[in-house]
């Protein structure tokens, strides 16, 4: 992306736009902390997003999972490497692997890819660090999270994914193209603690607000 292009994706990202500490949750004035975490921590240590799933950041999400548009997994890390760079973002663990989350069945028959195993593959191709997809696995397939209200989608992910080997006690970077509810994530991310990883640190490309007219309408706090 151009410069110009890399900050309208970006423009929310600034230092004055409260978020919530743990999940990256665009929080509005209104609202004191983010409801969700408060109420039932999640099992990732903290989510860094490269943007907001919201025009015109979304296009980029729309032209790698709907066009194939394979090269905007390339822009797409980078924004969460802008993201990673910033002050106060957690700093980079040393050892860390990046394990991108599985896609259901359902979507590898109807896109032909994982989107983020290419966002994971760009990372590493920009960073050294290893992908290490044979981490974790889908166990249990459900139906399409676009297609779920806000509670199907946190009941459907519970124990959906799982780790079938005993990992060493090293710093896991779980990767994912959007962020919503945090379900994906966060029942991700305790397969991974529970085979052994020592933290778990999301990296998102865009993370969903809480309000959103577009595609994520049904998304809505309690």
């Amino acid at each position: 992306m151009c410069e110009g292009c890399r900050a309208d994706a970006r423009a929310t990202q600034h230092p004055s736009q409260r978020r919530c500490d743990r999940c990256a949750l665009r929080l509005g004035w209104a609202m004191p902390a983010c409801p969700d975490c408060a109420r039932c921590p999640p099992a990732y240590e903290r989510v860094v997003a490269g943007g907001d799933y919201e025009a015109p950041a979304d296009l980029l999400i729309t032209r790698l999972k709907g066009e194939r548009r394979f090269a905007m997994a390339g822009p797409l890390a980078a924004l969460i490497l802008d993201a990673l760079a910033q002050p106060g973002a957690p700093p980079r663990p040393a050892g860390a692997a990046l394990v991108p989350v599985p896609a259901a069945r359902a979507s590898l028959r109807r896109r032909g890819f994982n989107p983020a195993a290419e966002i994971a593959r760009a990372l590493a191709r920009a960073t050294g660090l290893p992908v290490r997809s044979s981490w974790l696995r889908r166990v249990a397939e459900g139906p399409r999270q676009a297609s779920l209200d806000r509670a199907a989608r946190l009941g459907g992910a519970v124990a959906a994914y799982a780790c079938p080997v005993r990992l060493p006690p090293r710093p896991v970077l779980l990767v994912d193209d959007v962020m919503t509810t945090g379900a994906t994530l966060d029942a991700a991310a305790r397969a991974l603690r529970a085979a052994g990883a020592s933290t778990v640190l999301g990296l998102v490309a865009m993370r969903a607000p809480a309000e959103d007219g577009g595609a994520l309408a049904q998304y809505r706090l309690p």
